[in-house]
């Protein structure tokens, strides 16, 4: 170099860009074969079923298939049986058979040819096991709504009740049994328990019924759950948790804390949440072993309704619980020794709200 700098050396080491291997294109493409424009101005025009090319006019095919919609539905202006819409429901995963059967309008003019036509239908396509189901998933339902239950209790209840319609399973008992029977199990499975009072109340079947068949219930249950798995295992499958049927155990009295302070309307949220820690400390001490959840909750809702400076009386809570006022004295005669065991110490700081001298004496 003239100025004496160094020439620039290549990059020897900058890697080289392979060149790309030529392919032939392949995929068939439709261009008009008079303006050649790639890619094509096409355009669909649906009215006359014809392909048509936008730049120069040219009809390029016919008989093209409308792929869309056969008209518009404005769900606001249907009136009665007016929807245009002849997809149907989804299948009900709940019933049996195809679900695909027609159904003729009941009221199609004055002249009762259609009617006729509707009750004929209806003998042919009449099925007792789909009636019977039917009838008690309607059940299932007002149980479910009488008792505020959410709905996936409620469908899980009907699947369980659907296990043992299938299997011929109970033939000596009343659906009202097998009913309550899987309402009650369904609420346990799903964390939202209800006592056997509670469905005793609402349904004709004694609570010595509702034990007998809940046990019944257990049994099979678990049994089909446990042939199921071995069949699984045999060809090689993985069992799936969450699909497992897990036998449920006692009513646990803290879950019983939330809706019975729900209902008793305390101002102050901490109510709950102290009175669901007594009923985890209750296990550990063991002062109301053997007693009954409602006890055990109406209980513990007693102490810390007075510890946190909003008391109830027993005769409140009762009647929120379900048991009598002198059973919920009797239970806090037995858990007031155990004050100092039960009570958190933080409970009883200044920012807290609770106060140890508040608890009446039992």
């Amino acid at each position: 170099m003239a100025n004496g700098m160094p020439a620039a050396q290549p990059d020897l080491a900058a890697p080289v860009k392979a060149q790309e291997q030529w392919r032939e294109n392949l995929n068939m493409q439709m261009i008009c074969r008079d303006c050649k424009e790639v890619p094509p101005n096409l355009v669909e025009e649906f009215s006359s079923g014809d392909m048509v090319c936008g730049s120069c006019g040219l009809v390029l095919g016919d008989r093209i298939v409308d792929t869309r919609s056969e008209w518009r539905t404005f769900s606001n202006d249907d009136q009665g049986t007016d929807d245009p819409s002849r997809v149907g429901d989804g299948a009900n995963p709940l019933l049996n058979g195809s679900q695909l059967q027609t159904t003729i309008s009941f009221n199609d003019g004055p002249n009762g040819r259609s009617r006729d036509l509707h009750r004929a239908q209806n003998k042919s396509t009449h099925d007792k096991s789909t009636k019977g189901l039917l009838t008690a998933y309607k059940e299932l339902g007002a149980l479910c709504d009488a008792m505020s239950i959410p709905k996936t209790v409620s469908d899980y209840a009907k699947h369980l009740f659907k296990k043992v319609h299938d299997a011929g399973a109970f033939r000596g008992k009343s659906q009202e049994t097998i009913v309550a029977g899987c309402l009650f199990i369904a609420c346990r499975q799903l964390k939202v328990p209800r006592t056997f009072r509670e469905i005793f109340a609402l349904t004709k079947v004694t609570k010595a019924e509702i034990g007998r068949i809940f046990k019944a219930l257990e049994k099979f249950f678990a049994a089909e759950n446990k042939e199921n798995n071995d069949r699984i295992q045999q060809v090689g499958g993985a069992i799936v948790p969450d699909e497992a049927y897990n036998t449920t155990q006692s009513t646990d009295p803290k879950e019983l804390c939330d809706r019975f302070c729900a209902q008793l309307n305390f101002k102050s949220f901490r109510i709950t949440s102290v009175s669901r820690e007594i009923a985890v400390q209750m296990d550990k001490v063991g002062s109301l072993a053997g007693r009954s959840p409602l006890s055990i909750a109406a209980a513990c809702i007693y102490m810390a309704s007075h510890l946190m400076g909003e008391p109830k009386s027993p005769k409140d809570i009762s009647n929120v619980a379900g048991v009598s006022d002198g059973t919920i004295r009797n239970a806090y005669k037995l858990i007031y020794p155990k004050r100092e065991k039960l009570i958190d110490p933080k409970w009883l700081e200044p920012g807290y709200g609770g106060d140890l001298k508040a608890l009446p004496s039992a």
